[in-house]
């Protein structure tokens, strides 16, 4: 079932991603140096499809990092927290452990001679006999 619906999203996907290549292949210079316009030094040549994704890509990669690093101390307090649950597990066990030690065997009477679960040995609930 999850093949299938990656495939449901990944196809289209695709299919819309080749069109928007083909539909925007001419090349756009894209110029990183504010003073001079005419014939800037930091420039970039490239089909206008590939600065659009690599733009997205690099969106992605920037929000996901400013994500993760915005989380950090949600990650510290679940380590924490993490980390107290074991010790208390821990504690816990020994303390069942110390429990089952002091307490005392139970004790058993003994069962009587020659009379069964229900009567006389060899003799079922009706009392016939076995």
């Amino acid at each position: 079932m999850r093949k299938f619906l990656t495939a449901l999203i990944v196809i289209p996907l695709g299919l819309i991603l080749v069109a928007f290549a083909v539909a925007n292949r001419h090349f756009v210079t894209v110029s990183f140096d504010p003073f001079i316009s005419d014939d800037p030094s930091l420039s970039l040549t490239l089909p206008l499809f590939l600065l659009l994704i690599l733009v997205a890509a690099l969106g992605v990669v920037v929000g996901g990092s400013a994500v993760w690093f915005g989380q950090r101390h949600w990650r510290r307090a679940a380590r924490r927290n993490d980390a107290e649950a074991r010790a208390a597990r821990a504690e816990l066990s020994d303390l069942r452990a110390q429990a089952a030690a002091a307490r005392p065997e139970p004790q058993r009477l003994p069962s009587p001679s020659g009379v069964g679960l229900y009567g006389p040995v060899g003799r079922d609930k009706q009392r016939a006999t076995l």
